[in-house]
């Protein structure tokens, strides 16, 4: 019988996974990643796993994910960035664990309870959207590298999430940082020593507007609690100077960005193609793109015809060409 290693919270959507893929005739094992987890959600997910008859184990990744997941939030914050936990998550935690763990178990396949599915064309593999529009997590996947997509299933790509519900009484999800447990990210940064040194806030020409009382409670695009008047907002966070910047609404439209770290299934393809769209996340208000995109030695500059509104320095910046992920990176810089 084929096998796969399962991410398994016990949630609905890993248990849902867990019953498709067994319906389809693998054997699954399911593995917790304790990723600073309550003894409650542990426990809830062994007993979900012992009813659905499946072996599970667990995986003590705390001072992984302390290290390169909440060490990381607090420091790009501090810097004046803007973070993407879950994205650094799902590449360097969730889905790098379950390719270890399964090498040493000798299991061929791996999976999450993503909704997103996987494509292949020319020899490639290509994160591609989940057939639910309001639940698609493609873009959180964009870092998953060729030998992870290339073993990895994607029991959830074709379910509608609204149909998942319906099948659960205990209908919680986990939402927004998981690590936050629904306290503000402030608060978070406080209790974690993050400095909150009061600092100038000031105009683009350089004039004095008032006093900040924290870089790191800032971000891009900001109104509220800054005090400005209306049409204002927060365009800059100067960590070097300890200021905060801010200017007109429009200020907050960019038609160039600056990428790096970048992680692209295949670049003459991107640089090509004259159909690519890009995502940010943003504030909601930036649909999908249409760019243009040059190499700048190991980075990307990407132009827009419609303007980029308030991307933020460390955002996640997904290249797209139709349902297909064909890459993505950091934003490092824009004008």
């Amino acid at each position: 019988m084929k096998s796969v290693l399962l991410g398994f919270s016990g949630g609905m959507d890993s248990t849902t996974a867990a019953r498709r893929l067994s319906s389809e005739g693998y054997e699954v094992v399911a593995l917790t990643i304790d990723t600073l987890l309550s003894k409650e959600s542990i426990d809830k997910a062994q007993r979900i796993a012992q009813e659905l008859g499946i072996e599970w184990h667990l995986y003590d990744a705390r001072e992984r994910f302390q290290r390169d997941i909440v060490d990381y939030f607090c420091q790009e914050y501090a810097s004046g960035r803007t973070p993407a936990p879950c994205t650094r998550c799902n590449t360097l935690i969730k889905w790098k664990i379950l390719s270890e763990f399964a090498d040493a178990m000798g299991i061929e396949h791996i999976a999450t309870g993503h909704y997103f599915n996987i494509e292949q064309r020319y020899g490639r593999y290509y994160v591609a959207k989940g057939v639910d529009p309001i639940k698609d997590q493609s873009y959180y996947l964009w870092g998953l590298e060729q030998v992870t997509l290339a073993r990895a299933l994607t029991p959830m790509g074709n379910i509608i999430k609204s149909d998942v519900r319906q099948h659960f009484s205990d209908k919680r999800e986990s939402m927004g940082v998981c690590f936050l447990q629904g306290r503000p990210y402030v608060e978070f940064l406080e209790r974690a020593g993050i400095s909150m040194a009061e600092g100038d806030i000031v105009y683009e020409d350089g004039s004095h507007c008032g006093r900040h009382n924290g870089i790191a409670r800032y971000t891009i695009g900001q109104k509220r609690g800054v005090g400005l008047t209306e049409g204002y907002r927060v365009i800059d966070i100067d960590a070097h100077r300890n200021r905060i910047v801010v200017g007109r609404t429009e200020s907050l439209l960019k038609h160039k960005l600056y990428v790096t770290d970048c992680n692209i299934v295949d670049i003459n393809e991107l640089l090509s193609s004259n159909d690519i769209t890009i995502k940010i996340r943003g504030l909601g208000r930036n649909p999908e793109l249409a760019v243009r995109i040059s190499a700048e030695g190991d980075n990307l500059v990407v132009e827009t015809q419609d303007a980029a509104y308030a991307p933020a320095k460390g955002q996640p910046l997904v290249f797209y060409r139709d349902n297909l992920v064909v890459g993505g990176g950091i934003v490092v810089d824009f004008e």
